[in-house]
């Protein structure tokens, strides 16, 4: 039985397929099987991670976060659950416009069958490098461009990923940066205020470190810095 079955697979193979994997030819595009499409949604969901870290403001927000609880001192609070909460809700606010308008002209058009899978994927590419162009620096936009031996682009939709996405993630770390390192400085006064009190007192047996901690989160609350920091993120971006 097990050697006719062997047989008879490749016969059906060559007349009509495999029926689980089919592609079907139509006037309106080509039609994949259910097998086809739970395969294609089961890989977009292995890189899923990536394409938030990379073609989000995930990656921004995140490390702005790190620093900003590193400058504190104040260890493992909040914890990196918080931070990574923090950070996908502050994601998902920024996104809001760009996933809407994924959602109005590629998502429903798909699901609803007036869209073939390579148009809705090229369509749902442009939305994103609107997105991703808008906020990547052009400073490292042309450095990637001249590395691959490319001439400057006419508009957005003609940079390729290959050369949008890494200029994308450098933007965001130098930005990143750049706005810890703004948020770092008050701060270190804070600590070199205290550590110069201490000293001049002779108290070298205290830690510096642990009687700024009360004056830092008096600080940070006073000036409202949760709502100071992250007004501040999401206004870095532009989701016009």
């Amino acid at each position: 039985m097990l050697v006719v079955t062997m047989f008879a697979w490749p016969a059906a193979a060559q007349v009509g397929g495999i029926p689980a994997f089919n592609v079907n030819e139509g006037d309106n595009g080509s039609t994949y099987s259910l097998s086809l499409q739970i395969l294609a949604l089961m890989t977009a969901l292995t890189l899923l991670p990536s394409l938030v870290l990379g073609m989000t403001s995930f990656t921004r927000i995140i490390i702005v976060l790190s620093i900003l609880r590193q400058a504190m001192g104040t260890q493992q609070t909040p914890p990196n659950q918080v931070l990574v909460a923090i950070a996908l809700f502050l994601t998902f606010f920024i996104m809001a416009p760009t996933f809407t308008t994924l959602n109005d002209t590629v998502l429903a058009p798909y699901l609803d069958g007036q869209l073939s899978a390579e148009v809705a994927l090229a369509d749902g590419t442009a939305v994103m490098k609107e997105f991703l162009v808008q906020n990547t620096r052009v400073n490292d936009l042309v450095m990637f461009t001249e590395m691959v031996g490319d001439e400057p682009y006419a508009d957005a939709q003609a940079v390729p990923l290959n050369v949008l996405l890494p200029a994308f993630i450098t933007s965001e770390l130098k930005t990143a940066f750049q706005i810890g390192f703004l948020l770092f400085l008050p701060f270190l006064v804070i600590d070199m205020v205290i550590a110069s009190i201490l000293m001049s007192l002779g108290m070298m047996m205290l830690s510096p470190m642990l009687v700024a901690l009360p004056f830092k989160l008096l600080l940070f609350v006073l000036v409202d810095g949760w709502a100071m920091t992250v007004g501040s993120l999401v206004a870095t971006y532009s989701v016009t």
